[in-house]
């Protein structure tokens, strides 16, 4: 049976939606750290992301070869424990502007890898949105007023996100691969799986016994948001997009991400943004039309 053709449209739009939902990590993530350690909720955010792709786990069978297998346990490890316990423990030292800052810089830490590692060339075009995106996110994240006489801004909090950051770009290409031979539905859900045995069996020892008595109901409904939300769905929305369009590409949608993290800061924690944060999301919106409707896909150097 013939494959069809990847849509492009579909793709960037799963991407898109997949940053937005990600944006909300930062938000959820706060309410629950303010009654547990940085490893108890992370290991409970993939415990809930888990539970909701149990039915997949079930119904999709892996089929990987044995070299596949190492793959997917290499990109587990680097994008669940790895990149997450290193992302969360960074913004506890940090603000969320910061933080949200750092973020931005995955799209042009991703496309960077995807030209260097996947032979993909970036169209002068899509260099420029990709610029013109992750300054909207640097608008941003700089326009949001946070109070700094407690919890300020760390030079080591901002170096463990950047960190984080370049952890992912290597999840996301080792995924790329994978699902472009596998469901993207059963690799995600297999590799989630995969990431909460390996929290499972180290958060305990590294960081003691996750509470269990004691923990709000607003602390639990965070973390479920953020494991069924920002965690399981938004890996499928991704690495089903990522089969349909170029990573350098998608990279520039990530900043989504701090564009919701704002939203969220000025209706739900009443902050103030000023005028370069509105500029900012217009950059991005406008970055995100001009790649996904002008910019035509890159072409593939031979390997």
């Amino acid at each position: 049976m013939p494959r069809l053709a990847p849509n492009r449209s579909l793709g960037f739009a799963a991407c898109a939606l997949a940053s937005t939902f990600w944006g909300c990590g930062f938000f959820f993530g706060k309410i629950a750290l303010a009654e547990m350690n940085v490893g108890s909720m992370v290991l409970y955010r993939f415990l809930f992301a888990t539970l909701g792709l149990l039915p997949l786990l079930l119904t999709h069978r892996p089929g990987l070869n044995s070299t596949e297998w190492r793959t997917l346990l290499i990109c587990t490890f680097l994008g669940v424990p790895m990149q997450f316990l290193v992302q969360f423990r960074g913004l506890s030292l940090t603000t969320v502007s910061h933080a949200s800052l750092m973020v931005g810089t995955l799209p042009v830490i991703l496309a960077v890898g995807a030209v260097l590692f996947m032979h993909e060339r970036m169209q002068k075009l899509g260099w420029v949105a990709l610029v013109l995106s992750t300054a909207g996110a640097a608008l941003i994240a700089l326009g949001g007023h946070h109070s700094t006489e407690t919890g300020g801004p760390s030079l080591n909090g901002d170096l463990l996100v950047v960190a984080s950051m370049v952890i992912s770009l290597f999840w996301i290409l080792l995924n790329k691969g994978l699902v472009k031979r596998h469901s993207p539905i059963m690799i995600t859900a297999y590799g989630l799986a995969l990431g909460t045995t390996m929290l499972a069996l180290y958060v305990p020892l590294a960081y003691g016994p996750p509470p269990v008595h004691g923990v709000s109901l607003k602390a639990w409904a965070a973390l479920a948001a953020s494991g069924l939300l920002c965690t399981a769905t938004t890996s499928l929305l991704w690495n089903w997009g990522m089969t349909q369009v170029p990573a350098s590409q998608a990279g520039v949608l990530l900043n989504m991400e701090p564009l919701m993290g704002s939203l969220l800061g000025v209706f739900l924690l009443h902050e103030h943004l000023g005028p370069s944060a509105f500029v900012g999301g217009a950059m991005i919106i406008g970055a995100a039309i001009v790649l996904t409707t002008l910019s035509p896909a890159p072409a593939l150097e031979p390997l």
